[in-house]
Formats: structure tokens, C-alpha cells, sequence
């Protein structure tokens, strides 16, 4: 399983999902995937998995199902995404 982060890296959002992202490995050891969606993959996943609000976290399993997504700005607990990092 992993979890991804689709954000807009020139946003007001910006900021906040990339500390987020640094306190989450920071805290955890574990690293979570941030990708723009100004880059072709981005704008691929977002498409693929019909994300509509930004920033949007998904917890993927590893055939790349949604187990769980969290859409706009008020992020998931850091607790909650440790569920779907573990192995």
C-alpha cells in the first residue's frame, strides 16, 4: 500500500501540504509521494481516480485501488494514514 498526495505546488495549499508531508516522515519514517498536478502524471491520477478538490490524499493498495481518499483542505490525522502505510 501507499499513500499519494496530488497538490498544486503554486497554490496557497502548497505550503501546508509539504510541511505536512515533512512532519508526516519526520514523525513516522515514512515518506509520503507528493505529486503536482501540473505534471503529466498528476493530472493522469487525477483524472484516473476523479478527484475533483485539491489537495486530495489517496491511499492506494497495490494494484492502485482506492482504499481511501481525503479531498480539500482539511488534511487526515497523521494516525489515520499510518494505517495504510504499513506493510
Amino acid at each position: 500500500m501507499k499513500v499519494i498526495i496530488l497538490y498544486h505546488p503554486v497554490s496557497e495549499s502548497a505550503r501546508v501540504v509539504e510541511d505536512f508531508a515533512r512532519d508526516f516522515a519526520r514523525q513516522t519514517s515514512h515518506e509520503l509521494e507528493l505529486i503536482s498536478l501540473e505534471s503529466r502524471d498528476g493530472a493522469a491520477a487525477a483524472s484516473l481516480y476523479d478527484i475533483v478538490r485539491y489537495p486530495a490524499i489517496l491511499a492506494l493498495s497495490n494494484s492502485g485501488e482506492i482504499l481511501r481518499s481525503w479531498q480539500g483542505p482539511v488534511l487526515p490525522l497523521m494516525n489515520e494514514l499510518m494505517y495504510y502505510i504499513q506493510d
